[in-house]
């Protein structure tokens, strides 16, 4: 008999994705943010003093799983092509509507109310006319003039900038490349490292994911017998040329992230949480789990309540159908990284009560099935085995669907249909295991064998040690998990007895 570990503790079916940092860079916190609901963690690699410090918090949160017993998922996000402001003399300046700006080649400047920029293109790439957001937005300018060496600018909202802020162009053509240096080096670590999904930043269209992906596949056969796949990619939505490719996008990365914080930069903060919207959409119908991130819980960084608003917010990406939220700072340098997962937790759990009794939310999966199906009108294999699972599962008053994958794409198919089932996933593989992390509803085992009916038997005793089953209870098992050569597709119902 395997040693299978069942959760002694169910958390909210969205998943919860939380940033590493100085918050909870210990073993002890990493614990309890598991405890508390954190299914994901996240490695951001713009702030990680390179690979070494990355691979030293990756050892906290892989011990720390370890002895919890549990398969946790982690994300390495790339830095991708940062633009940020000079310096500026005496640290700030205050933009006035009054005073032009000019922006100069170079990396430094004495004259009055002139700046430069670490983005070396930004003369070539601006033209008369377009926008370039300071400060997070809060300053805006639009170029009035541009010679070989400079361009000026018009301040049209004003606002104080300091040293090294971020500098956005929403709507220019830029001509850096998505994947910088450092990103690479990351890239080819996060795979001999192990790292289950990669987040891609500054995604413009499908040709940048192909790119990552070749040369992770690259480094995976230059380390052969390290791993046998790569981390599955994340592509981060956050400009323009993403939102206006989202189709193309979708269809080539494994999950999408949809990033507001540079996104609602970049377009018209009013358009942000309909594009919100459209983005989980796109994801739902394509079968591909997808992450809302940015200030979700901001002022949680140094409080121990969320604003109205920002509970609301977390409750609606939800209702919209989102796998997952992410939190950044909040866990990462706020004061309050535990009670910020709860509370996050707390609004999933009561937000999940209320639409897994919604017929409209139960057509709206449905729907979403049916856009799947191929062009002659039939569903895969897959999504008929999933669907036909969850009618199942909810005619007879199921208490968990145990599902057996291969790859876990069958996992995030039976994800996809939003059952009030909730779902019990198992691998032999743990990469996959790890995946499941990201998927609605799922809570991944570990120790399971892959024979279905004996995963069954073992899932159930270890539930009945813990009081998960009793007499009585009604579970559906699913299981793809047959040889590659004959996929057996496997439907049953049991009562534990």
């Amino acid at each position: 008999m395997s040693d299978i570990i069942f959760p002694s503790h169910l958390p909210s079916r969205t998943k919860i994705v939380a940033t590493v940092g100085p918050a909870c860079d210990n073993e002890s916190t990493l614990t309890q943010l598991m405890l508390c609901g954190v299914t994901v963690f996240r490695l951001n690699m713009a702030h990680s003093a390179g690979t070494e410090d990355a691979q030293r918090r990756l050892n906290l949160i892989r011990s720390a799983a370890n002895k919890l017993g549990r398969p946790i998922g982690v994300l390495a996000d790339l830095a991708g092509p940062k633009m940020r402001l000079g310096e500026v003399q005496g640290g700030t300046y205050f933009c006035d509507t009054k005073i032009p700006i000019r922006f100069v080649r170079g990396d430094k400047t004495n004259e009055p109310n002139t700046f430069t920029t670490t983005y070396e293109p930004l003369i070539d790439d601006l033209n008369i006319g377009d926008n370039v957001m300071l400060a997070d937005g809060t300053v805006t300018l639009r170029v009035m003039s541009k010679d070989i060496n400079s361009v000026v600018c018009e301040v049209i909202q004003g606002g104080a900038i300091r040293s090294r802020q971020g500098v956005n162009l929403p709507g220019v053509n830029l001509s850096i490349k998505t994947l910088q240096p450092h990103d690479i080096v990351h890239a080819k670590w996060a795979v001999t490292a192990g790292i289950d999904f990669i987040g891609l930043s500054f995604v413009r269209s499908a040709d940048d994911i192909h790119e990552l992906r070749e040369i992770m596949a690259e480094t995976a056969h230059q380390n052969t017998g390290l791993f046998g796949e790569i981390p599955h990619i994340i592509a981060k939505i956050e400009k323009q040329e993403a939102v206006d490719n989202i189709e193309e996008i979708t269809d080539t990365a494994n999950g999408i992230m949809a990033a507001r914080g540079d996104l609602g930069v970049e377009l018209d903060i009013a358009r942000i949480a309909t594009v919100q919207k459209m983005i989980i959409d796109t994801c739902r119908r394509k079968l591909k789990p997808v992450i809302v991130a940015t200030q979700m819980l901001e002022s949680m960084h140094t409080h121990t309540i969320p604003t109205r608003a920002e509970a609301t917010d977390v409750a609606n990406a939800i209702l919209d159908g989102a796998d997952a939220t992410m939190l950044s700072g909040e866990t990462a340098v706020g004061d309050y990284p535990v009670e910020t997962v709860q509370m996050m937790n707390r609004i999933a759990v009561e937000t999940e009560k209320f639409i897994t009794k919604q017929s409209w939310y139960k057509n709206d999966a449905n729907k979403k099935l049916n856009n799947s199906k191929s062009k002659d009108g039939k569903l895969s294999v897959t999504n008929a085995i999933c669907s036909a699972a969850v009618s199942l599962a909810e005619s007879i008053n199921a208490k968990r669907i145990l599902i057996a994958s291969r790859s876990g794409v069958s996992v995030m198919g039976l994800s996809n249909l939003r059952s009030s089932v909730q779902i019990i996933g198992t691998s032999h593989n743990q990469r996959v295991l790890n995946r499941m992390n990201l998927y609605w509803g799922v809570i991944p085992v570990l120790n399971a064998p892959t024979d279905p009916r004996e995963s069954l038997k073992e899932i159930v005793d270890a539930g009945k040690k813990i009081g998960r089953f009793e007499r009585g209870d009604r579970l559906v098992l699913v299981s793809t998990m047959g040889p590659t050569s004959e996929n057996h597709n496997i439907i049953y119902a049991h009562v534990v007895d």
